[in-house]
């Protein structure tokens, strides 16, 4: 176990990311709540993380930074995915991170996370950093569009106890360079060097002009056009070139990857 880490686990609950929202006042950073099974994991998009009792990895990570700007708050997503990819490559599994934090291996995902904030003024007082690692599920019975897990990428099987302090090994080491800006310049280039279709053309979704009352060829979902991505922006924002030269700027939500 990380000396730095608290672990609890439990056999059930509706979500660790809930459990410790509701408990963090109380408790240190670095405070870890795990569950063999989660009746009501989280996703994003407010999607549930579907996960079958004992056979993957969920949990979530209490960080407590000592003076983290607001508007810096992406590196924590971004120490996050690192960490977690960190992980994966211990194991021999390489891995890409599509944006914002969902980690994929082979094009497929392995990982999703969701970061709840607490705000204090312009500071970042808190963050609960939930993780679900697929690590022995081999079919997804939700249908869950590229769904891998580490045990069908490898063959073994995994303990999630045993996994646990490794991944909260990495995700602290990377989570220390959030607090100098020297170290956020460091995971922000870490993270661009793993970034999912970086400098590649793809077909996206631009959610932003959705509309379902428009009766034109513009689809209820979104309008398609090709595009690549260029960077991330300070704020976490994702910077697209189109066909055309226009240089946009996305927020999560507002675009959806064509797989």
């Amino acid at each position: 176990m990380a000396e730095t880490a608290r672990i609890h686990w439990f056999d059930e609950v509706d979500s660790t990311n809930t459990q410790l929202l509701a408990a963090r006042g109380s408790l240190p950073s670095g405070t870890v709540f795990a569950a063999l099974f989660q009746r009501a994991g989280k996703g994003q998009r407010g999607n549930r993380w579907e996960s079958r009792s004992g056979e993957n990895l969920t949990f979530s990570y209490l960080f407590k930074p000592a003076s983290l700007p607001a508007a810096a708050q992406f590196s924590l997503s971004q120490a996050a995915a690192l960490g977690v990819a960190g992980y994966l490559e211990q194991k021999g599994i390489a891995t890409a991170i599509k944006w914002p934090n969902d980690i994929l291996s082979g094009g497929r995902k392995i990982c999703g996370m969701l970061l709840e904030h607490s705000l204090a003024d312009d500071k970042l007082a808190d963050s609960v950093i939930g993780i679900g690692i697929n690590l022995n599920q081999r079919d997804f019975g939700s249908g869950a569009p590229n769904a891998v897990s580490l045990c069908v990428r490898t063959g073994d099987h995994y303990d999630p106890q045993a996994e646990l302090p490794l991944v909260v090994a990495q995700l602290e080491k990377y989570l220390g360079l959030t607090a100098s800006e020297a170290g956020r310049k460091a995971l922000a280039e870490a993270y661009l060097a793993r970034l999912y279709r970086m400098g590649e053309w793809h077909t996206y979704l631009d959610r932003r002009e959705a509309d379902p009352l428009l009766p034109t060829t513009r689809a209820v979902e979104g309008v398609r056009f090709e595009g690549r991505i260029r960077g991330i922006s300070p704020e976490g924002l994702l910077r697209m070139e189109r066909r055309d030269g226009a240089l946009l700027e996305f927020a999560f939500k507002e675009i959806a990857y064509i797989l």
